[in-house]
């Protein structure tokens, strides 16, 4: 076999390919053998029927495409693999000349990863928010733990803001009592936000026992985006009564004796949490700076797959899961649908770049991931997907997957890197100190959803 590489621009060769009959051997038994386990000729066994009359009776050009597709990946591969090429996604195949007894002649145009160079990154200056947490922070997180520990008990009054009432509900469309459109005793903290819109304004004023009409739009639900006249009636009204800010509410709500002790807590908590913010917003504006350091040629192919794939991902997945559709969900983030297909790829657009710089710098400095780290981040994609461990782990092996992840964790490390070598200052001007490397491995870049590495189909 011979073949040549030509290159069409940066992410896109040629691959010319001449392959002598002869080296089709193999493909020509299998050819014959697939074919005769297929057919049945009278006078011969099922699988015993000679080639001559195999060509004879089903025609020679037969058994020749049968061995062409058989063969075709396998010479693919060698070329790619002889020329050292990266390839990304699925070739584009034309056989040129196929001779029987002969030769076989094919090309293949295929995108790959674009060849770059990354240039010194240690001069790399970036600006993050300053760490401060104020001693309104500190009121707010502890009054958020004074509303978990807050009582009810019922009242003979008006409803209001604030109080926890119950509720029978009834959802007409059209004039229609809906199926699904029927609750008793939900319970609802009015102005929570948590159920339709224009119900704190329908129940405020009612006592148990009280009634009110209003329209509102469904949020889930059979009639899910259409306007429906809901029925409310309050069973009833409780108010809620919190916990006293003092050091009996802190041994009721912590390991603390004191409130003092209490509030100290939070503020190391709330620290903790800015400094976590403060590093990811690190990583994310010195790969900003990184990538416009390096020139990146984006295939046009694969970036078409990849704003494919994340608007179905979005639409069929995400949305699907909130009963939403792509136009609603526009209308509720005040968005045109252009403003989307524009945010859409340029999001793309950044994640191919990101990728292709990290892999280049995984490959430079020879990062490797051993089995502690992709365990680990095992464990935190677990975590975020929903599944126990041992749960994602399965999905990951079966879907053949592991690679993925490990290319995952080595983009981490490569990141880490380059955040390392930057010089990060907070909006104080006090140079930030990101010695904890775990914190960036964590923030992984994820291989574009649509890039894979497929075989020629004939």
């Amino acid at each position: 076999m011979k073949s040549a590489v030509e290159t069409l621009n940066p992410t896109r060769v040629r691959l010319t390919v001449e392959v002598p009959f002869e080296e089709l051997k193999d493909s020509l038994d299998a050819a014959y053998k697939k074919i005769n386990q297929q057919v049945t000729v009278k006078g011969f066994r099922k699988g015993k029927i000679p080639a001559r009359v195999i060509d004879q009776r089903f025609g020679r050009g037969a058994v020749l495409e049968e061995a062409v597709n058989d063969a075709l990946p396998k010479f693919y591969t060698e070329a790619v693999n002889e020329a050292e090429l990266s390839v990304l996604g699925q070739p584009e195949v034309d056989i040129t000349e196929l001779k029987d007894g002969e030769t076989l002649n094919f090309t293949a145009e295929v995108d790959i990863r674009p060849s770059l160079e990354i240039p010194d990154y240690s001069g790399i200056e970036v600006e993050v928010d300053a760490v401060e947490v104020s001693d309104e922070d500190i009121e707010k997180s502890v009054e958020q733990l004074r509303e978990r520990f807050a009582s009810t008990s019922p009242v003979e009054r008006a409803a209001q803001d604030g109080d926890v009432i119950t509720i029978d509900l009834q959802a007409k469309v059209d004039g229609e009592v809906l199926e699904d459109g029927v609750a008793e005793g939900v319970s609802y903290t009015i102005g929570s936000g948590e159920l339709l819109d224009g119900i704190d304004e329908a129940v405020k004023g009612l006592e148990a026992g009280g009634e009110a009409t209003f329209t509102s739009e469904l949020k889930g639900g059979s009639a899910a985006g259409k306007e429906s006249e809901v029925t409310v009636k309050v069973t009833q009204v409780a108010a809620r009564e919190l916990p006293e800010l003092d050091d009996e509410f802190a041994q009721l709500a912590s390991e603390f004796d004191t409130l003092d002790e209490l509030k100290a807590d939070s503020r190391k908590r709330l620290e903790n949490m800015k400094q976590y913010d403060q590093a990811t917003q690190a990583q994310e504006r010195v790969l900003e700076k990184l990538l416009e350091l390096v020139e990146v040629p984006v295939p046009e192919k694969l970036l078409e797959d990849e704003i494919n794939t994340r608007k179905h991902n979005l639409e069929h997945h995400q949305l699907g899961q909130m009963g939403l559709d792509l136009g609603k969900y526009l209308e509720i983030q005040g968005k045109t649908e252009e403003e989307f297909e524009t945010e859409t790829s340029e999001a793309a657009v950044k994640g191919i770049k990101t990728q292709f710089v990290l892999d280049e710098l995984v490959k430079r400095e020879k990062l490797n991931v051993n089995q502690e780290e992709l365990t680990e981040h095992l464990m935190r994609r677990a975590a975020s997907s929903g599944m126990s461990p041992d749960q994602f782990a399965q999905a990951v092996v079966e879907g053949g997957q592991v690679p993925l992840l490990v290319g995952e964790v080595a983009r981490g490390k490569a990141l880490a890197l380059v955040v390392e070598a930057a010089t990060v200052k907070d909006t104080n001007g006090e140079v930030i100190d990101l010695d904890d490397e775990e914190e960036a491995e964590e923030a992984t870049t994820e291989a574009p959803a649509a890039e894979t590495e497929e075989k020629p189909e004939a």
